[in-house]
């Protein structure tokens, strides 16, 4: 099955209406009897007719001379020693893919062509979407873990986590286009999870064994500031940057961050006896979902205008990773100690699938939405490399530019 957004292209009406009229050119350059006349003028006229249909049919966006997209999202799920590929359309398991020993972080390339894995023994699977192999096995750091790419698909951040406490851990940068490591970011001990505000200039990293967040500057790769904070794990951002939310699994609380000040502007607390891990943001900003890991085995959804807690939701065994789909209607939990990946309707919150997958599920990520480039300069600065089908990929920033030119309305 082909996995992330293609392009099916559908030219055979275009073809047959230019067959057609080299027919009527080459019978048009002969020397025409009286019937002749007849039988060309009639071809003439059925020309004429196609040409004011095909000009009409184009006008309307049928795009007969043109490819239409269309896009498949899927989530990726790591397991022990595997990666199952769910077909969010059915909520069935399409593929699995053998990667690395004990993969813990996974993310998706902006265009959906690419699966990030990050392998505990130190190396990186590179997933072809299309045809869900491993393509390249990049060489880490000390256990990579968490993993998250720039919104413009140049760089992959990566980090490293060492077992004990003695040193300081790290972030791997990696670029893209070569799959290889351009640079290393000392961080605090015991990072886990890391994001990247939309607009892609910082990466916040919570460090669980030194109480702080490391915020670093993805223009120079270094750390610019630190927030204090007990305990940090799991970490998402707003839609719009303006808040992270992080996880506290000692604590039982979830952190907001204001990222403009890069001080904590909001505790959240989940109530007595909770472990909080992983969690992710709906599309709209509106919503954030919390798994709850053992004992109570459970999702709680945080309104994030009030910072409140809106509804708790059982779901498997150990629930650790969160993602939502791109249209923010489904919420997709692996269950660790149920093997299994619960679906929640966002709009209900409830449970509404459970599929099996592998052993010891820990992280997900889903296909993201399609972008195309609406003007020049998203192409500028290796912006190209964001906008996979129906548009790219693009392998330059001339052929983004190009689009971007043919495109306009």
């Amino acid at each position: 099955m082909l996995s992330g957004c293609y392009v099916n292209h559908r030219p055979v009406l275009t073809v047959a209406f230019l067959d057609y009229n080299q027919n009527v050119n080459s019978q048009s350059s002969s020397t025409p009897s009286d019937s002749g006349l007849s039988h060309e003028r009639w071809h003439v006229a059925i020309l004429q007719h196609l040409s004011r249909v095909l000009v009409i049919l184009l006008s309307l966006g049928a795009g007969l001379v043109n490819a239409t997209a269309e896009c498949h999202i899927n989530a990726y799920v790591t397991n022990v020693g595997t990666v199952s590929v769910i077909d969010t359309t059915n909520n069935s398991v399409v593929a699995t893919i053998p990667v690395g020993i004990f993969p813990s972080g996974v993310t998706v390339t902006p265009d959906g062509t690419r699966v990030y894995v990050t392998n505990i023994f130190n190396s990186i699977s590179v997933i072809d979407a299309a045809t869900n192999t491993v393509v390249e096995t990049i060489p880490s750091g000390q256990f990579p873990t968490g993993i998250a790419i720039t919104p413009d698909g140049t760089r992959a951040y990566v980090v490293n986590q060492l077992v004990t406490n003695q040193g300081t851990n790290t972030v791997s940068v990696v670029d893209i286009m070569t799959n290889s490591i351009v640079a290393t970011i000392s961080v605090g001990l015991g990072p886990s999870q890391i994001a990247i505000t939309p607009d892609g200039t910082r990466a916040y990293v919570p460090n669980q064994q030194d109480f702080i967040i490391s915020v670093i500057d993805t223009a120079t790769n270094t750390v610019v500031t630190t927030i204090p904070l007990s305990g940090g794990a799991g970490i998402a951002i707003t839609p719009g940057g303006a808040q992270a939310y992080v996880t506290s699994p000692g604590g039982g609380t979830v952190s907001v961050i204001d990222t403009a000040t890069n001080t904590v502007a909001a505790t959240i607390s989940l109530g007595t006896n909770q472990n909080p891990l992983g969690v992710a943001i709906t599309s709209d900003g509106t919503r954030a979902y919390v798994t709850i890991s053992l004992p109570n085995n459970r999702v709680s959804v945080i309104d994030t205008a009030t910072n409140t807690v809106v509804a708790h939701i059982p779901v498997g065994v150990a629930p650790n990773g969160i993602a939502i789909t791109p249209d923010g209607t489904r919420a997709y939990v692996t269950n660790d100690g149920s093997n299994t990946v619960s679906v929640i309707d966002t709009a209900t919150n409830t449970v509404v699938a459970t599929i099996p997958v592998g052993q010891g599920p820990v992280a997900v990520a889903i296909t993201p939405v399609p972008r195309t480039p609406t003007d020049k300069e998203q192409c500028k600065h290796r912006g190209y490399l964001k906008f996979g089908p129906p548009a790219g990929p693009f392998k330059n920033q001339g052929q983004c530019v190009s689009y971007v030119e043919h495109h306009k309305m």
